[in-house]
């Protein structure tokens, strides 16, 4: 038996076995005092920092786009933004000028405007991990510290730190590292999302007695139970190097009283397909297509869409394909777009509402390739639209396909009827679903965004991090509500946040009437087994006692989580 078991939030169901290597940015600032300044000198320096920083980050988002997906690599746009910021240079510049070392000001300049986003509530509060990321990038050109090579670290390490930033959870290779594990953080933070990507173990928020465990040390990290094992024994060992995860099943599942669930996949670009065919996807549950718009100066043709959408669909002929269009605002930013700078951007002009009026010419020219592919491809394609609130909303993306299509007709191109559905994230949705999906065919809906808005509670702000969680009884019951809204009204209901994800929730989900899962590749497996186990009648029970539970306390004594 281990000598000792840390308990944390698992993030991927695998478990490693290694030697604990600690990560850590300590960089040594010289004391100013009795120091002399060249202030043009030292601007000089920013600048040329600066200039590196960016040069690291372009490389660094587009490797990470390639290698985990575009909307994880989304995240090094904003510390561009925040590397460019006119407030934070002048910052710098003005401290310079009253004679601090250019180190010594980034440090000062950054750690105001750290402090500042610490004190906010909701998403803003991330930032502060942002801003850490891109002051210690700058921090560490500017006294010449060496950078951990995170990608090249021994076999069968095990990486151990306060935090990782998704700049360093993107070097982490998985034939190289058995797994990490974190003091802060939570299932839905950056470094969780990407060690789902990348089908690592990992376990996060240990707390501070994460910090008692020594370099080198051998442990064993088990994402599935969320657990790190200190000291294992020879069965523990044993176990975690035997590896972990289900066996694939390629066919469809069903409950074990005759219930079908679809499992689908969550993709992000086309790297991403034929890993979830080999995991068993029975189709594509969302298909992210802002990739196609990212990292170009003008944005992709009508058949450049068309292309891209044909591979989903002909990777997965004998499924479903459910195409989501262009979701950006928020922290998606495209650079030829003129985006809005917005006090609280995930309350603004995000999703259907910028398709509708400033980017309807993009709306229009996406909804026709998308038609043309619906005609064409193999595999049977669905269209959903991202954050719709209202009934207006719906009405005038259903109006802006019917245009695409009668643009379609009049050049005589093949005109597909595909299925049309709706992404379920906000309360207002929840509220109308009746209304929505009598006017569509299926609801979608996207647990880690409506979590945040039925709670108040970003999943992003540790503070507030017990709220962020979908098994909160109010969450339960806006999304049982959604699923009776939408089957009285003949639509099936799907889901693709990150709960679909988690093989502890599958009988919950199940029991609480969804139609299908779609989630990261890494997972499928294991959800494929867990619906195979269930029993939907008593797995509607406990989904019923579970939502009208008072507290979430009360949720997770029901479920045994």
């Amino acid at each position: 038996m281990a000598e000792r078991t840390l308990h944390g939030t698992g993030a991927t169901p695998r478990s490693g076995v290694g030697s604990v290597v600690w990560y850590g940015r300590d960089i040594s600032l010289l004391d100013p005092d009795g120091v002399e300044v060249d202030p043009e000198t030292e601007i000089e320096r920013f600048a040329d920092a600066v200039d590196t920083a960016r040069t690291e980050l372009e490389s660094e988002r587009e490797a990470t786009a390639e290698r985990v997906g575009e909307d994880e690599a989304a995240v090094f746009d904003a510390h561009i933004q925040f590397l460019e910021d006119p407030t934070i240079e002048d910052a710098v510049e003005t401290m310079v000028g009253n004679g601090l070392p250019a180190p010594n000001a980034v440090d000062a300049a950054f750690g105001e405007h750290i402090e500042q986003f610490e004190g906010m509530d909701g998403r803003m509060a991330e930032r502060a991990d942002d801003l850490r990321d891109v002051r210690d990038r700058l921090l560490r050109l500017l006294t010449d510290g060496e950078r951990v090579d995170l990608g090249d670290l021994p076999e069968g390490s095990v990486v151990l730190a306060e935090r990782l930033t998704p700049s360093d959870t993107a070097q982490l290779d998985p034939e190289r590292v058995a797994g990490f594990a974190t003091v802060t953080g939570g299932r839905t933070s950056h470094a969780a999302i990407f060690a789902r990507s990348l089908a690592l173990p990992a376990v996060v928020g240990i707390g501070e007695t994460l910090e008692s465990v020594e370099g080198g040390t051998e442990v064993v990290v088990d994402g599935d139970d969320g657990t790190l094992l200190v000291g294992p024994d020879d069965d523990e060992r044993e176990a975690a190097a035997s590896g972990s995860g289900a066996a694939i099943v390629d066919e469809s599942v069903e409950t074990t009283d005759g219930k079908h669930i679809e499992v689908a996949a969550n993709i992000g670009q086309p790297a991403e397909l034929d890993p979830a065919a080999q995991r068993g996807a029975d189709g594509v549950g969302l298909y992210r297509t802002e990739f196609l718009f990212l990292d170009r100066e003008t944005p992709p043709s009508e058949d450049e869409q068309y292309e891209a959408v044909r591979e989903v669909l002909d990777t997965f002929p004998d499924g479903r394909v459910v195409v989501r269009t262009l979701d950006i605002g928020g922290d998606k930013r495209i650079p030829y777009l003129d985006l809005p700078a917005e006090e609280n951007p995930f309350l603004g002009e995000r999703g259907i509402r910028r398709s509708l009026d400033p980017d309807s010419d993009l709306f229009a020219t996406q909804l026709r390739a998308l038609l043309r592919a619906a005609a064409d491809g193999a595999g049977d394609l669905a269209i959903m639209f991202p954050l719709v609130a209202t009934v207006e909303e719906l009405d005038g993306a259903l109006d802006a396909l019917d245009a695409a299509a009668a643009d379609l007709e009049g050049r005589e191109t093949e005109v597909a009827d595909p299925e049309v559905g709706v992404m379920i994230e906000t309360p207002s949705a929840v509220f109308m679903a009746e209304e929505l999906a009598a006017r569509v065919d299926f609801l979608s809906i996207g647990t880690n965004d409506l979590t945040q808005y039925v709670m108040a509670a970003d999943r992003e702000n540790e503070r507030v991090g017990d709220l962020h969680d979908p098994t909160h009884p109010g969450v339960l019951r806006a999304i049982r509500q959604t699923v009776k809204s939408a089957h009285d009204e003949d639509a099936w209901v799907g889901m693709c946040g990150e709960m679909a994800g988690d093989p502890d929730l599958t009988e919950l989900l199940v029991g609480l009437g969804l139609d299908e899962l779609s989630m990261s590749a890494v997972t499928i497996p294991e959800v494929k087994t867990a619906v195979s186990e269930t029993e939907h009648s008593a797995a509607s029970e406990r989904a019923d006692r579970a939502r009208l539970a008072a507290t979430r306390s009360e949720v997770h004594d029901t479920l045994e989580l």
